[in-house]
């Protein structure tokens, strides 16, 4: 598949597939941090979704669009926790089974939410290639579908469905921050984002450990961190061909924060917002905290896209 099969058409598709299997999340706003920031900020809460992230949206698109004959032996997936959670629901709802691939440094909250879902946990070492030759292995052996964290067009339009809500909510944004790792989110979101409001920015912030894709994005060619070194491991993927290039066609600028910044970034957020937010989902607010960006006057989407986290290891 060509990033092409990702246009707004298929994210409105998913928007229906998903409706009612996954959660219209709120948008908050805080006059302290606007005052702060300097401009109109609105934070979309997906740390309020279905197993606590945006991932829900992608991962129940993609299980849900599977034919009787596709998923009759379950679905396989790698993931460092989210997607993998997600993907365990969504094949719980569909009654088949899930086995996810994660690395064994995850957050303990992250093992226990595939569990609480019913998916099957096989830990690996904490390396792409490793996750990726043990979810062929399960592919090969039992014949059931693969669902990539990123990487499909099906994950990519759900994810998608964030800006149609957003955009509802708030139609007349300027300009729309949110993180990127492997590009799934940055892309879906992107490809409705500047269909729907042409005029708008978006704005993808990535840690400096971790800075694949504002390399990627530079060159355009593909730039893997080999070692990804971050406190947000949600952003440690890195991006695909498919979502590189949906992303240098939508997405305006990458810029990164270091993970200094990201934890005083979920600090506030914790504390002005009263909500529990990740540290992934901190990392575009980071970026206006350490006012990296000329947002003044602006009306500015803030994408917070998730909130599990292991209460005993707060990184404060």
């Amino acid at each position: 598949m060509q990033p092409a099969d990702v246009t707004l058409e298929t994210i409105r598709a998913a928007r229906e597939r998903i409706a009612g299997r996954t959660r219209r999340t709120p948008v908050l706003e805080n006059a302290t941090l606007n005052a702060l920031a300097g401009a109109q900020l609105y934070f979309k809460c997906e740390n309020f979704q279905d197993s606590g992230t945006f991932k829900a949206r992608g991962a129940t698109n993609a299980v849900f669009a599977l034919s009787t004959a596709e998923i009759q032996a379950g679905v396989v997936t790698h993931s460092s926790g989210n997607h993998g959670a997600a993907v365990a629901r969504a094949a719980g709802l569909r009654g088949v089974r899930a086995q996810i691939v994660m690395p064994e440094n995850s957050s303990r909250a992250k093992f226990e939410a595939v569990y609480g879902y019913g998916g099957e946990v096989l830990r690996c070492e904490p390396t792409l290639a490793a996750r990726e030759a043990l979810a062929a292995q399960l592919v090969a052996e039992t014949g059931a579908t693969f669902i990539h964290p990123y990487d499909d067009p099906r994950v990519i339009a759900g994810q998608g469905t964030i800006a149609l809500e957003l955009l509802e909510d708030v139609p007349g944004l300027d300009l729309l921050l949110l993180p990127v790792g492997g590009g799934g989110l940055a892309s879906g979101v992107a490809v409705a984002a500047k269909a729907l409001r042409p005029a708008i920015r978006l704005i993808a912030v990535e840690p400096i450990g971790a800075d694949d894709a504002r390399r990627s994005f530079t060159s355009g060619t593909l730039s893997p961190s080999l070692q990804p070194v971050t406190i947000a491991d949600g952003l440690r993927g890195a991006l695909s061909a498919r979502t590189l290039e949906l992303i240098r066609r939508h997405v305006d600028d990458i810029v990164t924060v270091s993970d200094a910044s990201i934890v005083r970034a979920m600090r506030t957020l914790w504390q002005q917002l009263k909500i529990i937010v990740e540290a992934s989902s901190a990392v575009p607010y980071a970026a206006v905290q350490e006012q990296l960006l000329d947002i003044g006057g602006a009306r500015v989407g803030i994408i917070l896209t998730g909130g599990n986290v292991d209460l005993d290891q707060l990184p404060w």
